[in-house]
């Protein structure tokens, strides 16, 4: 079988990061995605809320990095979870994600972080600067964004090019 949930939003809240006996993080939140349509030629507009949950390194990331509003692409799978209201005693159950790799989408200047984060199986944490980026073993920061300088063009407009042509394989 195959549970994989991909989806793209905005958080509906702050995180709230709370630890489990043996010191794991879990973090939780909701994400908003909206789907926009035409009927009829009328223009709607219909909104999803989801319920995630973070667990480890990648829930210490999201709380220090997210806040309210923060857009945001997670991949992971769906859980079904059940309980017993107190207050009613009725049964009650929702579906909710549990995230195995983000990315944060909002711009530098805005206060987010752009890279990819996700939990290894074994444990381990990744960063990288892109959804599928190469991992690493130990999480570092983004480093702080400067532009690169343009490159200078020849005086006449045209780049130089040294090819070979016996080196072009078609």
């Amino acid at each position: 079988m195959y549970n994989k949930v991909i989806l793209v939003g905005n958080l509906t809240r702050d995180i709230e990061l709370r630890y489990s006996q043996n010191g794991s993080a879990i973090a939780k939140t909701a994400i908003a995605t909206s789907r926009k349509f035409t009927v009829n030629g009328e223009k709607k507009e219909e909104t999803c809320f989801v319920d995630i949950t973070f667990f480890g390194r990648s829930g210490e990331v999201a709380n220090q990095y997210l806040r309210k509003g923060s857009k945001i692409l997670v991949e992971g799978r769906l859980s079904f979870e059940q309980w017993v209201d107190q207050t009613s005693g009725q049964k009650r159950s929702k579906h909710s994600v549990i995230v195995e790799t983000m990315q944060m989408l909002d711009s530098r200047g805005e206060g987010g972080s752009q890279g990819g984060y996700n939990e290894d199986s074994d444990g381990g944490s990744n960063y990288g600067g892109g959804y599928e980026a190469p991992a690493q073993k130990a999480y570092t920061p983004p480093p702080s964004y400067s532009k690169p300088a343009p490159a200078r063009m020849p005086e006449n407009n045209l780049p130089e090019i040294d090819i070979n042509e016996d080196e072009i394989p078609f």
